[in-house]
């Protein structure tokens, strides 16, 4: 018997070649792998809910006094948990970790799979979604320990977690457009920075009619007005269907470029790669 009959050639339709799954697995898959590394990475997610927790204390403890003035019944507490939520969500993605791939060389092998090439960022936004939503947890509960409460009631405090975890979606496109264009983990962490101008030029520590006039003009144009006018209905006032609009708009259009940015530099990457 010859070593031919005995390792018999094999033929294309015995070979074994990668099958594409279904979109969703795919989606599912890198969700779950970005998941599973989040408590590998908790330096990541730890440092900016104790920043917002921090901010949170302290600016009631310096302000609350001063902004009771602004009228019978505001209450300061209510009105700075949004922006502490805001401060502890913005900027937080699996975008350093997208570089980390890309710099290790598993991106570039990930593209060589019949992976949808979309999956690999939707699967790193949904679970950003899910931390998002994880990091609202402590602030809303030192906020209810302190005596804030909802006048929108229970589906109130999941619409105010909905719309937080919406904007750091919305705003975790340009940490990916950073990461898949440079690949440089100094410029996706940097890129928090672009949150700064959002966050302060806004009624973010008091109400807007205690601005200024050229910063309350400015915070006219500032998407993140509207937004924390929003979150601030669903705590203070209850469904406040025109703020809620408004709210939803602002993270609309900030979505629609930050997601045009990051999608294009993956085109840009996959065909490099």
């Amino acid at each position: 018997m010859s070593v031919a009959d005995v390792v018999a050639p094999t033929t294309s339709s015995d070979a074994l070649r990668a099958r594409p799954a279904g979109f969703l697995h795919d989606v599912s898959a890198i969700a779950g792998r970005a998941l599973r590394a989040v408590p590998r990475d908790l330096e990541a997610v730890t440092p900016p809910i104790f920043i917002a927790l921090f901010f949170f204390v302290v600016n009631i403890a310096t302000l609350q006094r001063l902004t009771q003035s602004a009228g019978a019944g505001f209450d300061y507490k209510a009105f700075e948990m949004p922006t502490a939520i805001l401060l502890g969500v913005t900027g937080i993605s699996r975008a350093p970790a997208l570089v980390l791939d890309i710099q290790d060389g598993y991106l570039d092998r990930l593209l060589m799979t019949p992976i949808r090439r979309l999956s690999i960022l939707l699967g790193h936004m949904v679970a950003d979604v899910a931390v998002a939503i994880g990091l609202t947890v402590p602030i809303l509960a030192l906020g209810f320990a302190i005596g804030v409460r909802f006048e929108g009631g229970p589906l109130g405090v999941l619409a105010f977690i909905l719309l937080a975890a919406l904007w750091s979606l919305a705003f975790s496109g340009f940490g990916y457009a950073i990461a898949l264009k440079t690949g440089n983990p100094a410029a996706v962490n940097s890129s928090f920075l672009l949150f700064f101008p959002f966050l302060f030029l806004t009624s973010s520590y008091v109400p807007r009619s205690q601005l200024s006039g050229w910063l309350h003009t400015v915070a006219a144009f500032n998407p993140v007005t509207y937004l924390l006018d929003g979150l601030r209905s669903l705590v203070s006032q209850g469904w406040q269907w025109g703020e809620l609009g408004k709210a939803v708009l602002a993270i609309a259009v900030l979505g629609a470029i930050s997601m045009s940015m990051c999608f294009a530099a993956l085109r840009g990457r996959t065909r490099r790669g």
